[in-house]
């Protein structure tokens, strides 16, 4: 059994954020050959279950950068977490670089989830990170924290390195970036790579290749265990030096170009 693990965002979805008829056509094809095709995103589950064109699939979905894996039929089989004492080492940190800060929960996104922000204007975003209450967050009961997401505007992408260079080696976490102007923030024990090993082990299964398709700085863990590594044309040119293959673009269906001439 070969497993297929691919992103979303820049990867599966378009620039519309859609999934191309040639896409899903492809999955089915090679779900019905009897492969493993599983999603592997940074995005939260919540995010993900939207999306009408994945309603009739049943495939497990790893949220958030590994931190969150669901099963086939949707059940939860493992978390990875941010102590909540590390979280508050680690928040004033962001603050004092004056980027805004995304925190992702068992309860939601707050003040959002990044996927509803990319339209936003600049000031949009400047009031919603100001306004916003952090302290409501720790309030509610039984929180559990999967991810910080560490948010600049594209004109001051300076502060990403500022970021990585403030929490450095000075916490147990994982750092990369899904977009130039971010910096996911997840438990050492969340990473992509981590979880398609963790996955195989739980479900008592054995991949004969791992196939990895991403265009971010966040699919390079998937790309460190994969067979094969397919970075996707719009990806920047890291991404694309770290992978074996380079297909087509998400919007000239890159994955399915990938399966059908590449692979």
């Amino acid at each position: 059994m070969k497993c297929f693990s691919i992103d979303l965002d820049g990867t599966l979805l378009n620039s519309e954020h859609n999934i191309s008829a040639a896409n899903m056509q492809t999955i089915d094809e090679l779900l019905q050959e009897g492969h493993a095709v599983i999603l592997n995103t940074g995005r939260a589950y919540g995010d993900v279950i939207k999306l009408k064109a994945l309603e009739h699939l049943q495939i497990p979905i790893f949220c958030v950068n590994g931190a969150v894996l669901f099963s086939q039929a949707g059940e939860l089989l493992y978390e990875a977490t941010i102590s909540i004492e590390m979280y508050k080492e680690i928040f004033p940190i962001l603050k004092s670089l004056g980027v805004g800060i995304l925190v992702y929960t068992n309860y939601g996104g707050f003040p959002s989830t990044l996927p509803s922000l990319h339209k936003k204007s600049k000031q949009e975003l400047n009031v919603l990170f100001e306004e916003f209450n952090y302290d409501e967050i720790l309030e509610k009961d039984q929180l559990k924290i999967y991810k910080l997401i560490a948010l600049t505007h594209h004109d001051e992408l300076e502060k990403v390195e500022a970021v990585k260079m403030a929490l450095g080696d000075k916490f147990p976490i994982s750092m990369a970036s899904s977009y130039p102007n971010n910096v996911e923030i997840t438990s050492n024990e969340a990473h992509k790579g981590k979880a398609l090993l963790r996955y195989q082990k739980m479900m008592n299964l054995e991949f004969d290749e791992i196939i990895a398709f991403g265009d971010g700085g966040n699919d390079l863990a998937m790309f460190e265990v994969a067979t094969t590594s397919v970075a996707m044309a719009n990806a920047p040119l890291h991404v694309q030096q770290k992978a074996d293959i380079v297909t087509k673009s998400n919007d000239e269906d890159g994955f399915a170009y990938a399966v059908r001439h590449l692979l």
